[in-house]
């Protein structure tokens, strides 16, 4: 059984199918996972579904589709994934878990739709492979495609290590779905790690490409040109590795200035301007060491080690915030010594400080190249660093004696509020754009008969005097020419206008409305509004001046 839309006349694919998750109660799951919950499920188990394409409830249809038996892999699955991968992210691990736990179910891998790759077996006619089915076989044709002599050393070879880098919404099917299919094959290798990541959201919301809730990429070279390496750092700062996390402007504004600009950046035109300002921009000859350059030398020799590990086991966040301590090592160093007092009394000590900080800048220019790999080559410019090797990163002789370094300029710029103001308020812009379109008109209320209707006297009338009601932050006072006397009305609508813009003013009033006390106020009627989406209030006026006292029919 599939869902049908009987308005649009088709079979809905799983993602064409919205409604409450069964987990977590939350609206807009999907009838594959709920992306608020995580939770994989199956059209069927939505509660109140309903079409995305045309808003109907779907209706069940028999229909016929092609199954993987999970359940016949489950066992195996279980060892392999909960003993022999407990290193797994957490959320992966637990993700995984939770569907071994609940049971596998065998799983349609055909769908009833008018675009898909044609299931390529007999009784098939009219029906396509589900695209997460049908998507990592795509690896392997691709490959073929690519490397049609070696293909099978990147699928087969017992010593390549197969790894996976996706979201959470693909975490089942590059853990179960894909490993089931290639251990039934036989011949495969199956995937080492599946670094999932959760989700990235935006200011506090979805990153959302159809509402336009994202930061577009040519948008953004556009408007920071230069700044891709920022765009980079800040996104590994900030990765979801373990739970979703969040992209502000202000944070991205906060890490630049505050990190890459007064951190790396700070120190490394700090040794350079001091070196070209002692030293003609010669790599100054190391001298006696101190304890404390000991220390410092230490301290960031193991750098390399820690970074690999880091990255080795996909914690890229933790691997860059390692490389830029060795920044935070030597802005330390720098500070605690104080060459540019030094200078004054003993050169030699100098030049040793200098030539360890130029050493450490060297090894930032290494540290930094699989995260900023921008950065790292313009930084290696500046040291005349033509060529470099991983295997260097955390020696302390990387530049000889009296080499000469090329001139230095800044490697990081600070970021204005005004900038960061303008990216917000693009946000706050498009964000108003949504609501505006996704609005919708209260229910229309009951009816009633048209003598009820004639019952209302609504007119026109002048505003003479407007004034704000004392301790009243919503009301205002009118004096009207209601086209027979003059009356008064209070009406709640301060917040949305000044009394001075309706002096001499035509607005639409209910003249026959039982008089009351507001604030000690008679109110001889009331003044009509239009309430907006956001709340906000519109006096009713007519286009046309008429006469005061016309009557609105």
């Amino acid at each position: 059984m599939q869902y049908y839309d009987e308005e649009a006349k088709q079979f809905l694919a799983d993602r064409y199918i919205t409604g409450e998750c069964p987990h977590c109660h939350s609206e807009g799951a999907y009838g594959d996972q709920c992306e608020k919950c995580g939770t994989s499920l199956a059209p069927t188990d939505l509660v109140n579904p309903k079409s995305a394409i045309s808003g109907s409830k779907p209706v069940l249809r028999e229909t016929k589709h092609w199954y993987l038996p999970l359940d016949q892999h489950e066992a195996w699955l279980r060892q392999w994934i909960l003993e022999d991968h407990k290193e797994w992210r957490p959320n992966v691990y637990g993700q995984c878990k939770s569907w071994l736990d609940m049971g596998l179910q065998p799983r349609a891998v055909s769908r009833d739709l008018d675009w898909g790759i044609p299931v390529p077996v007999e009784g098939g006619e009219g029906k396509v492979l589900y695209v997460w089915f049908d998507a990592p076989i795509g690896y392997i044709s691709n490959t073929k495609e690519l490397l049609p002599d070696s293909w099978e050393t990147w699928w087969k070879d017992k010593d390549t290590r197969l790894v996976h880098f996706i979201g959470k919404d693909n975490i089942v099917f590059h853990c179960i779905v894909f490993p089931a299919m290639l251990q039934a094959e036989g011949s495969y290798i199956l995937p080492d790690n599946v670094p999932g990541n959760e989700f990235l959201n935006l200011e506090g919301d979805k990153i959302s490409t159809s509402r336009n809730w994202a930061v577009w990429l040519h948008e953004y070279l556009r408007e920071f040109p230069g700044k891709q390496d920022v765009l980079r750092y800040v996104l590994t700062a900030n990765a979801p590795e373990t739970k979703d996390n969040d992209f502000t402007w202000k944070d991205f504004q906060a890490r630049n200035n505050n990190e890459l600009v007064a951190v790396f950046g700070n120190f490394v035109n700090r040794a350079l301007v001091l070196t070209w300002k002692y030293f003609d921009g010669k790599v100054p000859v190391l001298g006696e060491l101190t304890d404390y350059d000991k220390d410092t030398l230490t301290e960031f020799a193991n750098v390399k080690g820690e970074v690999e590990k880091l990255l080795d086991t996909f914690k890229f966040r933790d691997a860059q915030k390692e490389a830029m301590n060795l920044a935070r090592i030597g802005n330390k160093y720098l500070a605690d010594t104080e060459p540019w007092k030094l200078a004054k009394t003993d050169m030699g000590r100098v030049a040793t400080i200098l030539n360890i900080s130029l050493q450490l800048v060297a090894n930032l220019a290494i540290a930094f190249e699989p995260f900023l790999p921008f950065s790292a080559a313009r930084l290696r410019n500046m040291l005349n660093m033509k060529e470099f090797d991983w295997k260097e990163l955390g020696q302390t002789n990387l530049l000889p004696d009296n080499y000469q370094l090329n001139k230095a300029e800044l490697l990081f710029e600070k970021i204005e509020d005004e900038v960061i103001e303008s990216q917000v308020q693009k946000l706050l812009n498009t964000k108003k754009e949504n609501e505006g379109s996704a609005y919708k008109a209260n229910p229309v209320r009951e009816n009633i008969d048209f003598d009820d209707f004639t019952k209302l006297d609504i007119r026109v009338g002048t505003v003479l005097e407007c004034q704000k009601v004392p301790k009243a932050d919503k009301l205002l006072q009118f004096k009207i020419d209601d086209g027979l006397e003059t009356r008064t009305i209070v009406s709640g609508i301060a917040l949305y206008y000044q009394p001075e813009e309706l002096i001499g003013k035509q607005v639409c009033f209910i003249a026959n409305l039982a008089p009351r006390k507001l604030r000690g106020i008679v109110s001889e009627g009331m003044i009509l509004s239009a309430e907006n989406k956001d709340g906000t209030l519109a006096v009713i006026m007519p286009q046309k001046e008429v006469n005061p006292g016309s009557e609105v029919k």
